[in-house]
């Protein structure tokens, strides 16, 4: 039986890629770098150190990768202060599943960002545990944000739930053993083979099924 839940944030709880996507675009455009069009699905699980690299090397911003970092991130941070856009059933989930299980919270978001939106919504004390890929040394689709939740909060992965939104998580939380949740969106569909181990698929965080949850093993 399930025993614990781990949310992905970017996609899942929050609708952020579309602002990920046009401040880091608005970003290689400013410093004469050339964005790619398979950039934004390549970007989506990286870590703070892979996605800063990436638009240093690879996308021609040609600033040293911390301070790519920190340019996007206080960009993100302005946008986030104007308006946190929220799912809808996003924070019905999050209080839900918290009354019944230990949540935790598997993001490739750094730290500063991941502390403003739980601290924004005031889920910060619903969740138990937080593991940034920032802090890792690979992002998604590696399975090691997965493993560091699950292992803090004590539980095996088999027992524990992962909600993901893209291809790299969900790919991320399989790899790590967890039992697979797919909420894709549909303005980035999922990879087949990303998919396709999903225990469940929803169209949503807003269509969670706690009942079915607690099913799944």
């Amino acid at each position: 039986m399930i025993q614990a839940v781990v949310f992905d944030m970017d996609g899942v709880l929050i609708d952020s890629e579309p602002i990920w996507e046009q401040v880091r675009r608005d970003v290689v455009a400013e410093y004469g770098g050339r964005w790619l069009p398979e950039a934004q699905t390549a970007l989506m699980g990286m870590s703070t150190p892979e996605w800063a690299a990436y638009l240093s090397a690879d996308l021609g911003v040609g600033r040293p990768p911390a301070e790519v970092a920190q340019i996007v991130i206080d960009h993100m941070v302005a946008r986030y202060e104007e308006h946190l856009p929220v799912l809808p059933g996003a924070d019905e989930a999050v209080r839900t599943c918290a009354d019944r299980w230990r949540l935790g919270l598997a993001s490739s978001s750094p730290r500063r960002l991941i502390d403003a939106v739980l601290h924004s919504a005031g889920w910060t004390e619903l969740f138990e545990v937080t593991v940034s890929t920032e802090d890792l040394d690979r992002g998604k689709p590696a399975p090691d944000v997965y493993l560091h939740a699950v292992a803090a909060l004590g539980a095996e992965p088999t027992a524990c739930a992962a909600i993901e939104d893209s291809s790299n998580g969900m790919r991320s939380a399989t790899a790590a053993g967890l039992v697979l949740i797919a909420a894709p969106r549909p303005e980035y569909p999922p990879a087949p083979d990303a998919i396709e181990p999903a225990a469940l698929v929803i169209g949503g965080v807003g269509e969670l099924d706690v009942d079915v949850v607690a099913a799944l093993a």
